[in-house]
Order: structure tokens, then C-alpha cells, then sequence
């Protein structure tokens, strides 16, 4: 792939434009595309019509862009997370209709957690999360999991940049953060009161396959609610959806 004067390859600027789309902007115009993207508007105008011509992008009537049907479908063929998702989901079902609050299900990606389904109950509290939505990992719930049993380089790298907090509880002080790690690998889960919501309560355990935690399980509790019931029905689900990939595999 031919190169920029400024260095990034036509795939680097490819991915560029792809990722000024969130689950809050999904719709926009190329001249947005390419401020957001740091291009200049030729080169903005030239990629999104090409994307467009190969179906990775949308117009819609207004002549905005959003992100095409056959991205999605090329993202499934043979997508790990798809395969999680599809394992997790039976489990995600029951525990979403014993706790009968947010179930969601999470996983490492670029030092954020990633997350890939979230069930909800009509009357369910509080809950930023969105599907194909990101969050810190020292924030939320299921992110503690996953950085206290991600690589030591992981939650090093994590730990030396500066950790904004997203309410008065989330736990910025890297010391801070590191006891609470250790203790999360040593019990096994975390309980996080107000990490990113003062109204809410995370509660998340590992999800693991052959031994390495893949994925986080959370629910998200009132502030106040009893925990014990969502951790132990947590935690068989965990142990389901670890069978469950087992049985894919075989």
C-alpha cells in the first residue's frame, strides 16, 4: 500500500476513517469524516467513496455516511467474538432473568474493554454501556476483570497513564489500583460500587478457556442492592460459558 507524504499507509488511513464511528456518531457527513479522521478533504472524500463503491460504507438520502451491511457481515465470518457471543448468550439469558438487570459481556481490545452483548430488563437501573461500546478498564467492572488478568505489560502500560475518573469512586491512584487488581485475581471477582455511575454497583468475574480469561461477565446493580445472588449466579454462568467453548471447539 502506497504511503502518505506524511508516512501512514492507505490502510492506516482507511482504519482512520473507520474509526471516527461510536455507538453515539454513526451517521455523518465526509467532510466530518475527514476533520475527524485528520485528512485532508480530497483524501477524506476519495476513501469514503471508494468504501462506499466496495459496500464498507452507506450514503443514505441526505448524501451522509454510515457504516455499510457488508462490514458487518465480513466482521462476522469466522469472528471470535461472534463465537463468544453465541456461547455466552444462553447463559447471559438466565442471569439477566434471576438478577433481572443489565447482563453484559466484555473483552481486551486495544487496552479498553470491548463490549459484545448487553441484555437489559425493562425496569433495570443506570447503565452507559452499549454494544460494540468501549469503557476504561480501570473503571468499569468487567475492565477491572480484564486488566487484573491481562499481561503484566498490559496493566503496566494502563497504570502509567493518567487515569480520569468517571465518578467520585472510580479508583485513579495507580497504587490503589494495583491492591485492587491483586485482590480481584485472588477472590476471583469484583465488586465495584460507583465506578461510573454513583447510582450503581458493577459486579463482574472471569470468563476463561483453557485456563486464560478471555472475557469478563458483569451485571449492574442499584447502588444499595445485595450482591451475593448476582456473584454466585455469575459465576455458574461463567463456568457454562466456559463448557459451552469447549464444546465448540471439539
Amino acid at each position: 500500500m502506497a504511503n502518505s507524504p506524511s508516512g501512514d499507509s492507505a490502510v492506516d488511513r482507511v482504519v482512520r476513517v473507520l474509526d471516527t464511528f461510536t455507538a453515539d456518531r454513526t451517521v455523518q457527513t465526509a467532510s466530518e469524516i475527514g476533520r475527524r479522521a485528520g485528512l485532508p478533504s480530497s483524501t477524506a472524500h476519495r476513501i469514503v467513496d471508494g468504501l462506499v463503491h466496495s459496500g464498507l460504507l452507506e450514503r443514505d438520502d441526505a448524501n451522509r455516511i454510515r457504516l455499510g451491511m457488508r462490514l458487518w457481515e465480513l466482521a462476522l465470518r469466522g469472528s471470535h467474538a461472534l463465537r463468544l457471543r453465541q456461547a455466552a448468550l444462553p447463559s447471559m439469558e438466565t442471569v439477566q432473568a434471576r438478577v433481572r438487570e443489565h447482563t453484559q459481556l466484555a473483552v481486551l481490545e486495544h487496552d479498553e474493554a470491548l463490549f459484545l452483548e448487553r441484555l437489559s430488563h425493562p425496569d433495570a437501573g443506570a447503565n452507559i454501556t452499549r454494544i460494540a461500546g468501549r469503557l476504561p478498564l480501570h473503571a468499569s467492572s468487567s475492565g477491572l476483570v480484564l486488566l487484573a488478568y491481562a499481561e503484566n505489560e498490559v496493566r503496566e502500560r494502563v497504570l502509567a497513564r493518567p487515569l480520569r475518573a468517571l465518578s467520585a469512586d472510580t479508583v485513579t491512584d495507580p497504587d490503589s489500583l494495583r491492591r485492587l487488581l491483586a485482590g480481584i485475581r485472588q477472590r476471583g471477582h469484583v465488586v465495584a460500587p460507583g465506578s461510573i455511575e454513583t447510582v450503581s454497583t458493577g459486579v463482574a468475574v472471569p470468563v476463561r478457556q483453557n485456563g486464560a480469561v478471555i472475557a469478563a461477565l458483569s451485571v449492574v446493580l442499584p447502588r444499595d442492592a445485595p450482591t451475593i445472588d448476582a456473584l454466585t449466579t455469575l459465576m455458574a454462568a461463567a463456568r457454562r460459558v466456559q463448557k459451552a467453548l469447549n464444546r465448540s471447539r471439539d
